[in-house]
């Protein structure tokens, strides 16, 4: 093979992986193979396009996979770090990483394939001005291009257009770049250092999806429609039965769809090439006359349909492993690499070949010298199958010879490899901005995962064919609820070192102590651990030994930090860790993210903390926060010495609230929270009766009242999306702005994301107003923070972005919330 066709071959297994990390893989029952099966004689693909994880179309997609049987993908140009999170504290790189889990099972349950960019979801923005400021436009516009040059779709829809009917300015971007893209992609002249890999692609339309959801209706009678309401016999469901399953994956979002039924059609815009008038394909070659000497391909193809029996797949694999040969023969271009790859997966469906590869421990360290045991089995032989070769990593074939697997009995293998690289999610390896993520290799530019997971390639001899397949490593174990639960090995640092937070605050000079947990990875840890702090910073002691003996051993110590005198916001703690052997390297926390509806997710962020100084007086001392959808601003607090109880129900209506200065509720609680109708009358009573209640920010949709504060408001979607947006005080002799501290405009300095979010409007005129914001160009709002006295006590409701700025760090907004908690004076 030539060395540049080489490459080629390399990449697209790359880009593409066969079986270990094909987000909807086999499934192995007859409806299934019979459904790809039919497959096989499409060539034509479709990409759609947005900005954020549940942006897509799942309805669309669903019909475009499965009725029309086109190869379908998303490409998501982010991981959408910058949302919100409705099932747990987790925020910013973490976010990303369940969003991306949820979208990679959106994609098995509708038949699509994920794509991502490397831009970062830096939270709302409203034009795309502003989002291509921070992105940087060519890099993300590079990165759409490389995913068209290598997907080559036939068609390309955008969720959304390229103006202010989008929405949000991440929407209006990514429409934008989509179109660009469109003509770069088939440009050699735009970013021509990616052809070295790939060729210039031409789609042959992009087209704009319209919608009518919300105020916006985008649909016209004379836009070109289809209608998606078919029912799909061999998957039992229709089209947007199944985009409700998919869609329902979205669960951090609180995206829990029903099915609906009935007459649905979709309707299209055209942006860029010819306009459709009865297909999305109108002038495309779908089928594989496409492809120069094809007809016995489809010949095959053909005859495989006609004889397949669904009760006896089996019968399917020797004419499948000749359609395989066939294809092969028709070289390395980009639908005889596709369809070779279909028709692989289809011959393990078909033979009945389950295939595990099980790691014995769920971590292993860095160096560590790994045992995985791979289990084959074929239920429906149908012809000759042996187990030719099985290798760990790429390192050595672990079979003495080859094996003849027999129906229904399981082979096992045992292998061995080092652990030669963290498994960390490979855009969260180096350190990046606001605007995108830091990938230098080309070639993972569109992955939603690393391609170099551990995994074991398992070679077949079917039917005297080589086949090769390649299977993550895994570690698997019975939960007695749950059942066989599966997550991906994890190959994590020898040692790490896991502080309580992200910023630690210093209140003046005052010495903090910080407790650091160092856990061993490795079966023992000898070493030295040194903290690394700012000029002035001081901390002692200034190392630690430790001395671990055994893997998951943890040890705990204390570390007291002394501020320097001239602190500023960016100060922050690492650490750097001395080996016995005299090894050293950057010390990196663990962090694990649990939820049941998505694979374990464990990833390595640097060992390291903010340390913010900030000069605040408190008069608040004792407080309770009733939780919502979940957030860190109570475990914030209590960086403050203020002692915060967790709240329950049955605490609010049964017990003595008085004992609290203020009381807290979180984020979106009467979005979530059933049960607000039987605890807001317990909590207005509080504040009749002298206490201080603060309200975060909740949401106009699903509110679990009519009425949120003692007295009306509404809830809008305006916002302030410049964290830097000037602050006007409208009211500046208002107490919360005074005691116990004096707010100034340096205490809206160094903000993150935002300003705040959903904000208030039409406020009854006993709510206080004290402070004005606006994005550039739009008119000044007093919605962000309402104060009212309600009986003896006092109100407050604030939409202002405190689930942000306090686990930052940020020192005004600490300085500002402590002051909605001071009684009324």
């Amino acid at each position: 093979m030539k060395p540049f066709n080489l490459l080629i071959l390399c990449l697209l297994i790359h880009f593409f992986p066969l079986f270990a990390h094909a987000q909807n893989a086999s499934k192995t029952n007859a409806a299934s193979i019979k459904l790809k099966l039919s497959k096989l004689d499409r060539l034509g693909s479709v990409l759609y396009f947005a900005a954020h994880p549940d942006d897509e179309n799942t309805s669309l997609i669903a019909w475009l996979a499965n009725e029309k049987l086109y190869r379908t993908a998303y490409l998501a140009l982010t991981r959408g770090d910058g949302g919100q999170n409705l099932i747990g504290t987790e925020q910013a790189e973490e976010l990303g990483l369940i969003r991306t889990q949820e979208l990679l099972a959106a994609r098995k349950d509708d038949g699509g394939e994920q794509f991502f960019s490397t831009a970062n979801d830096f939270g709302f923005s409203k034009t795309f001005d502003e989002t291509f400021k921070i992105w940087d436009k060519e890099k993300i516009l590079a990165n759409a291009v490389w995913v068209i040059r290598n997907f080559q779709p036939d068609v390309i829809i955008t969720r959304f257009p390229g103006d202010p009917r989008a929405g949000h300015g991440h929407h209006q971007a990514s429409s934008l770049i989509a179109q660009e893209a469109f003509k770069a992609a088939a440009d050699p002249n735009r970013f021509p250092e990616q052809l070295r890999y790939v060729k210039p692609w031409q789609a042959k339309r992009i087209l704009w999806n319209t919608f009518n959801f919300g105020s916006a209706n985008t649909i016209r009678k004379d836009q070109f429609h289809v209608d998606i309401s078919q029912y799909n016999p061999l998957l039992g469901r229709t089209y947007n039965e199944l985009a409700a399953i998919s869609r329902t994956n979205h669960k951090s979002q609180g995206f829990g769809s029903s099915p609906k039924r009935g007459e649905t059609y979709e309707y299209f815009e055209t942006l860029g090439g010819t306009a459709p008038k009865s297909s999305l394909m109108d002038g495309v070659n779908t089928s594989w006359t496409r492809i120069p000497h094809a007809e016995k391909v489809q010949q095959l193809i053909h005859q495989i349909n006609t004889d397949f029996e669904i009760t006896h797949p089996e019968r399917s694999v020797p004419s499948l492993v000749n359609l395989l040969t066939e294809i092969e023969k028709l070289g390395d271009a980009y639908w005889p690499k596709q369809k070779a790859k279909e028709v692989k997966e289809l011959l393990l469906a078909c033979a009945g070949i389950w295939i595990a590869s099980d790691a014995t421990l769920p971590k292993y360290a860095l160096g560590e010298s790994i045992t995985v045991t791979t289990q084959v089995a074929v239920q429906l032989p149908g012809v000759p199958i042996q187990l030719s070769a099985l290798t760990v990593n790429g390192e050595k074939n672990s079979l003495r010879s080859p094996i003849t697997l027999s129906n229904g009995h399981v082979e096992q293998v045992q292998s061995t490899f080092v652990a030669k690289q963290l498994t960390q999610p490979y855009w969260l390896k180096k350190p990046h901005g606001l605007g995108s993520f830091t990938v230098d290799d080309q070639q993972l530019i569109g992955l939603p995962e690393a391609p170099d997971l551990p995994q074991v390639t398992v070679s077949f001899y079917i039917a005297g064919k080589n086949i090769d397949y390649q299977i993550p490593i895994q570690y698997r174990y019975t939960d007695p609820v749950r059942g066989e639960v599966k997550n991906p090995v994890v190959i994590a640092p020898a040692l790490t070192v896991n502080l309580q937070q992200k910023a630690f605050i210093f209140n003046g000079n005052t010495p903090k102590q910080l407790e650091l947990l160092f856990a061993s990875n490795a079966e023992q840890v000898h070493a030295k651990v040194r903290p690394l702090l700012p000029k002035g910073w001081r901390a002692e002691p200034n190392q630690f030994e430790v001395k671990l003996a055994h893997r998951n051993d943890e040890m705990s110590k204390v570390l007291t930090i002394y501020p320097g005198e001239q602190a500023g916001n960016q100060d922050s703690l690492r650490f750097e860790i001395t080996y016995a052997d005299q090894k050293q390297e950057t010390a990196y926390a663990l962090h694990e993210i649990r939820h049941e509806h998505i694979p374990q997710i464990t990833w390595f962020p640097l060992a390291a903390a903010k340390l913010s100084k900030i000069e605040t007086a408190t008069s608040a001392k004792r407080i309770g926060y009733l939780a919502g959808a979940g957030d860190l601003v109570a475990q914030s607090l209590r960086e403050l010495g203020l002692t915060v109880d967790n709240l329950t129900e049955n605490d609010i209506i049964h017990r003595d609230l008085s004992v609290y200065d203020a009381i807290i509720t979180g984020i979106r609680i009467y979005n979530v929270n059933e049960r607000m109708r039987f605890i807001q009358p317990k909590l207005w009573a509080y504040v009749e009766n002298g206490g201080t209640l603060v309200e975060q920010y909740n949401v106009s949709n699903g509110l679990k009242v009519s009425q949120i504060g003692p007295y009306p408001f509404t809830l809008s979607r305006d916002r302030v999306t410049n964290e830097d947006a000037p602050v006007v005080f409208k009211d500046s002799k208002n107490q919360v702005l005074n005691y116990p501290n004096k707010i100034t405009e340096a205490d809206f300095e160094g903000w993150i994301q935002e300003r705040g979010l959903y904000f208030t409007s039409d406020a009854d005129p006993r709510y206080q107003q004290p402070l004005q914001m606006n994005d550039a160009n739009e008119d000044p709002s007093t919605g962000s923070l309402l104060v009212a006295k309600y009986g003896k006590g006092k109100y407050v409701y604030t939409s202002l972005a405190f689930f942000r700025e306090l686990p930052a760090g940020v020192p005004g907004a600490y300085r500002l919330f402590v002051n909605l908690l001071a009684k009324e004076q």
